[in-house]
């Protein structure tokens, strides 16, 4: 079955749960369905997802990497530090392909911490996991990487946790769709250059943070945030 309407993605993406044990060390905000769908088709248009390897970097419950195998990628990786995370990813691969019949066979889900590594070849041949599809003998590179990084505005001890998901991209992938804070919009943009790479297209949207944490004091609040799409030329 061949996705061709955004609200049809959305829908099969609406399946997706959220963290099962949101931790606030790791600033887990689940990304809608709405959103993730939005970019997803965006990317698809641009060029950045059919026919293409992608990498769903912090990919939670791995709702991009669903997405883009939805929407014809070649291959997708979700790879994230959170174990009970990444167990509920797999198993929301293999419910969506039954319920849907679809075929999302060419995902894949590890456990990682990119917090010891520079690129996703380096984490892979750490983790003795450089052979991680029966189609791929290795993996040293992505075409598109998609990540949600922690916005480092909970605690001092993650503050610029953002800037190791950045530099890890930029040693991964080729085009890189990456979500911040939009007040912080400017130095992300700058942060990006000086790496060697250059921002060609923005999305904005309004972030829904819900009350999962014990400091939160309103139901949920809209955060507006920016995706930025990264080439990279170094």
């Amino acid at each position: 079955m061949k996705i061709s309407k955004k609200k049809h993605l959305e829908m099969i993406l609406e399946k997706v749960p959220n963290h099962p044990n949101p931790k606030v060390g790791l600033e887990q905000y689940s990304t809608p369905a709405t959103i993730a769908a939005d970019l997803v088709w965006n990317a698809y248009g641009l060029g950045d997802i059919d026919g293409m390897n992608i990498l769903d970097l912090g990919c939670g419950t791995g709702i991009f990497a669903i997405a883009s195998s939805l929407m014809g990628a070649s291959y997708s990786l979700g790879v994230d530090i959170d174990g009970e995370s990444i167990a509920l990813a797999k198993i929301t691969q293999n419910s969506i392909s039954e319920q849907y019949d679809v075929d999302v066979n060419n995902t894949n889900f590890i456990v990682g911490d990119i917090n010891s590594s520079n690129s996703i070849s380096d984490l892979l041949n750490e983790s003795h996991l450089s052979k991680i599809n029966n189609n791929e003998s290795s993996l040293n590179r992505f075409d598109t990487l998609i990540q949600n990084p922690p916005f480092g505005s909970q605690e001092k001890g993650k503050r610029h946790a953002d800037r190791k998901f950045m530099e890890f991209a930029v040693g991964s992938a080729d085009v890189i769709y990456s979500f911040h804070m939009k007040n912080t919009e400017e130095f992300v943009i700058d942060y990006y250059r000086d790496l060697g790479a250059e921002v060609t297209h923005k999305l904005v949207y309004k972030f829904p943070i819900p009350k999962i944490y014990d400091f939160h004091n309103e139901e949920s609040r809209d955060v507006k945030v920016v995706v930025l799409r990264v080439e990279n030329f170094d």
